[in-house]
């Protein structure tokens, strides 16, 4: 007798078909989640054939959401944020703020209400984590000062957002036509609080949350999980992140009366505190990503793909907010901050298309009734739309860039003011280490473990603070430029060590150092042979790829253990055995 399984239907309805989808994407250079959001719209009930429960994909969807906060937890990097205040800070908040304006001002044109055009509003300002993340792996920016910018950036939005998903409920009795504003909150409405008195208790409960988040969690979190991870077992490990993402979040949710996103982000970020922070990501990843997928089918599943044809105008603005908007407004803020029009392309290339957080607004402000159903539809079809077009804005850009570059090398050849003079070091038969990054930082260990003379060049705050407090020579600015490597002294050095991973930027220096000093000893270091022959033939000595290392180190390790004589042996004892069986 057949059973009706509408869960089992949900799930593997929705992840069979992100599974076809998403490989089409891939297959036509689209991001996976351009599938994955049209297999939810394949399984709605705004298109022909099979639907899916939409209750249980909601709820399917709140675990995504849940798993999707605690990943952005766990990765939430302070001291990646910190070395990139000065410019992520302020820059993601006036653009926040821009991109809100833009949003409001196009849903006050529809006749929404000020809420809803709050909540659209900030659903077009945030963009994806994962979609982001991804054009940077993929580009090898992450290492970057252009890149540490972006997920800096990144960050900023994703706190603002949670912050946003806390108090959005509290302004949902606004849409009530009663008055009573203490309904969004049970104490609340004990008390007979008003609007002011609402937020207040919000923020009450939320202190007391985090209270107990860094008194007692940050603490027992990761005691939990040392004490799992000692018994050995992988499957009890991995159970028992799964069980504080969710119970964390649900906690919070019963006990303060916070969103299940803040409980599991916080969550995140206790255990982002352990050790072990690395390993729970990576045990936790498949099923987090399971989840995810089902997150995206759901939110496609809200998405009228008739409204295209219905209000094409409104959907052509809200592109144009997201692609163009919000994008030009983070140009602007890069640039007043005197940081390189390539720095600022990157950033407004990141930052042009929305995703998790766009969707999980979207998800809270039909729930509370603040967003009406089109700004819903617009937000999903500007968010597939925006996410197909990412790959062609980055395009773009690696179109755009070299040609800019020329242009300034081309400048930079006509008459011009003579750059700023840096003080020239007194330092002689030195070695000149270009970015003290995580590769820089070696090199120089090394060289002060040898006592060796050496200075560093360098853009970051944080990290020039860091080695003038340790004694150790530096010069500000990129060493791409004339003068800044004029400073080093090339001419008088023994070595020069190009740890920054730009090929072009790295390219340059390699060039100018070797026409200010033949006999200079040049390393640096390239992701790929095309960028190996392009340095060396600029005039780099050496050139290192990591991958080339990595096997050299292997097969050393090899060469350096004698070989073991039982394998030789084994085929005489077998023979043996089988003559003492006979």
């Amino acid at each position: 007798m057949p059973h009706d399984t509408p869960l089992i239907a949900t799930i593997v309805a929705g992840l069979g078909l992100a599974f076809v989808f998403g490989a089409l994407a891939q297959r036509f250079r689209f991001p996976p989640l351009v599938g994955y959001l049209l297999a939810g719209v394949a399984v709605g009930p705004f298109t022909p054939g099979f639907v899916a429960d939409q209750a249980l994909a909601t709820e399917l969807a709140e675990l995504g959401i849940i798993l999707l906060m605690f990943g952005v937890g766990l990765h939430f990097s302070l001291k990646d944020l910190m070395s990139v205040r000065a410019i992520a800070v302020p820059g993601a908040v006036v653009q926040i703020t821009v991109a809100t304006l833009m949003g409001m001002a196009l849903s006050w044109a529809m006749g929404w209400s000020i809420g809803g055009g709050l909540v659209f509003g900030l659903a077009l300002s945030v963009a994806s984590t994962v979609v982001l993340l991804r054009a940077l792996q993929e580009r090898r920016l992450m290492d970057t000062e252009r890149g540490r910018i972006a997920v800096g950036w990144l960050i900023v939005e994703d706190l603002a957002m949670v912050l946003a998903l806390v108090l959005i409920p509290a302004f949902a009795s606004l849409q009530s036509g009663n008055g009573d504003v203490a309904a969004a909150d049970p104490l609340a409405a004990r008390f007979g609080l008003g609007l002011t008195g609402v937020l207040l208790l919000t923020f009450a409960k939320i202190g007391v949350f985090m209270a107990v988040m860094l008194l007692v969690g940050r603490r027992l979190i990761p005691w939990v999980l040392h004490y799992v991870a000692h018994t050995g077992s992988r499957e009890l490990f991995r159970l028992a992140v799964l069980a504080i993402a969710l119970g964390v979040a649900f906690g919070s949710t019963k006990l303060f009366g916070v969103s299940l996103a803040l409980g599991a982000f916080f969550a995140g970020m206790m255990l982002g505190e352990s050790p072990l922070s690395q390993r729970a990501a990576q045990e936790s990843l498949p099923l987090r990503d399971a989840f995810a997928v089902l997150f995206f089918v759901s939110a496609g599943m809200l998405f009228d793909p008739s409204s295209i044809i219905r209000e094409p105008w409104p959907l052509l603005a809200t592109l144009f907010i997201i692609l163009f908007g919000k994008s030009l407004a983070a140009f602007l803020i890069v640039v007043a901050f005197r940081h390189p029009v390539s720095t600022a392309l990157t950033i407004s290339a990141s930052l042009a298309q929305i995703g998790e957080f766009s969707f999980i607004l979207a998800e809270i402000g039909g729930a509370t009734n603040l967003l009406p159903k089109a700004g819903r539809d617009l937000i999903l079809a500007g968010a597939i739309i925006s996410i197909m077009l990412n790959p062609l804005m980055f395009a773009a850009l690696d179109w755009l860039l070299p040609r800019l570059e020329r242009r300034r090398a081309d400048v930079a050849a006509a008459p011009a003011p003579k750059p700023a003079e840096i003080p020239v070091t007194p330092l002689t038969e030195h070695t000149i280490v270009v970015g003290y990054g995580r590769v820089g930082r070696l090199v120089g260990e090394a060289l002060q473990q040898r006592g060796h003379a050496f200075l560093a060049v360098e853009t970051s705050e944080d990290i020039l603070k860091q080695l003038n407090d340790a004694g150790i020579e530096t010069i500000t600015g990129n060493a791409a430029r004339s003068n800044v490597l004029r400073a080093t002294n090339p001419t008088a050095a023994h070595a020069l060590v190009i740890a920054i991973p730009e090929a072009f930027e790295a390219g340059q220096i390699v060039e100018q150092a070797r026409a200010a000093n033949p006999a200079l000893h040049i390393v640096a270091r390239a992701h790929s042979d095309a960028e190996v022959e392009h340095l060396k033939s600029l005039g780099a000595d050496r050139v290192i790829m990591g991958e080339r290392e990595i096997a050299r180190g292997m097969i050393e390790e090899l060469d350096t253990r004698p070989p073991d004589p039982a394998p030789a042996l084994a085929p005489q004892r077998a023979a043996e055995g089988e003559q003492v069986q006979a």
